[in-house]
């Protein structure tokens, strides 16, 4: 049977990024669990003090569903770290306003993901990593920057 099996031509990519990837996330899961948080609570309180945000805007920054963000500010609400709140700009809308105790939390899971990310890169010598670091940014913001749509969509892996 394996002689059947098409010869590569090259490594393949999708198994390079998936595999590192699902290894980042869960060394990213257990390091945020420490201090009690998931990597989707961490995206929220960060990306809810950069500027007034609603759920649906900080749902598109963390590529979440509604329900899973509806979920997840939950879970912050539940442990004091943030609160649902009138825009200011809008009145119909509500924005996620990070709490004090959010904001040393946001710092603290700032500093674990750093963390995660450094120990990952350290494994490259630097000259790699800025090779790395750069040409993942480009196929981020040009060739890969919107996925095809497709009439079978293709699910995400559940983090």
């Amino acid at each position: 049977m394996t002689a059947m099996a098409p010869t590569r031509t090259s490594p393949d990519l999708s198994f390079l990024l998936d595999h590192t990837s699902h290894v980042l996330r869960t060394r990213m899961a257990a390091a945020l669990a420490e201090i009690g948080l998931t990597a989707r609570m961490h995206c929220v309180l960060v990306h809810a003090l950069e500027e007034e945000r609603t759920q649906i805007q900080l749902a598109a920054i963390g590529d979440m569903d509604k329900t899973t963000m509806v979920v997840t500010v939950d879970a912050l609400e539940k442990a004091g770290l943030a609160e649902r709140r009138p825009s200011s700009t809008d009145r119909r809308a509500r924005i996620i306003a990070v709490t004090p105790a959010g904001a040393k939390m946001a710092a603290r899971s700032q500093e674990i993901v750093d963390r995660v990310h450094e120990q990952a890169l350290s494994a490259l010598p630097a000259t790699q990593r800025e090779t790395l670091l750069r040409a993942l940014e480009s196929l981020v913001t040009e060739h890969l920057a919107t996925p095809d749509k497709s009439a079978q969509p293709v699910r995400r892996a559940r983090q």
